[in-house]
């Protein structure tokens, strides 16, 4: 048994993919490497779930208000068209304020370097991330390229019009 699948069953079984999943779609083919033989693979915690869950490669201490790159030992080849969304996990930003501070943050089709994942301590206390833990979720999207056509008259109205921050109340 590797170090990484050791860590996994630490903090918990991983739910595996079933035929019995529900999905329209055939799985989009993510190309990963592992940087260091104690990076974990992303793993989905229930079948069925949007993000699947990524892990911390390094032990560290987030200050109250202090942020951190977090590496993960892990970096991959996405397919044009695609796009991986970094998430914070509820329950670390519930209990602990801990968050991913460019929320969610983009890894493009075109980037091939290590993903470390933005942490930072929204919380009162010292906050300590394990090695092996699970520190934000990964979800595939597709991307929708789009042509920017500058005007010179005016946009077309709507009913929101020029409303923003706070315009349906707070």
């Amino acid at each position: 048994m590797q170090n990484s699948e050791k860590i996994v069953k630490k903090y918990k079984t991983i739910a595996k993919p079933t035929d019995k999943e529900v999905t329209t779609n055939k799985p989009v083919i993510i190309k990963l490497k592992r940087l260091a033989e104690e990076a974990i693979i992303p793993q989905y915690a229930h079948a069925g779930d949007a993000g699947a869950d990524i892990y911390a490669l390094e032990t560290c201490t987030l200050e109250p208000l202090q942020r951190k790159a977090i590496a993960t030992g892990l970096s991959v080849e996405i397919p044009p068209g695609f796009e991986i969304q970094v998430r914070p996990k509820s329950g670390l930003a519930l209990k602990h304020g801990i968050t991913v501070l460019n929320t969610p943050g983009t890894i493009d089709a075109g980037y091939r370097g290590e993903i470390k994942v933005i942490l930072i301590n929204l919380g009162s206390e010292s906050y300590v991330v394990e090695k092996g833990q699970k520190i934000a979720q990964l979800v595939t999207a597709v991307v929708e390229r789009v042509e920017f056509r500058e005007i010179i008259e005016d946009l077309s109205s709507s009913l929101r019009g020029e409303g923003g921050f706070g315009s349906t109340g707070v």
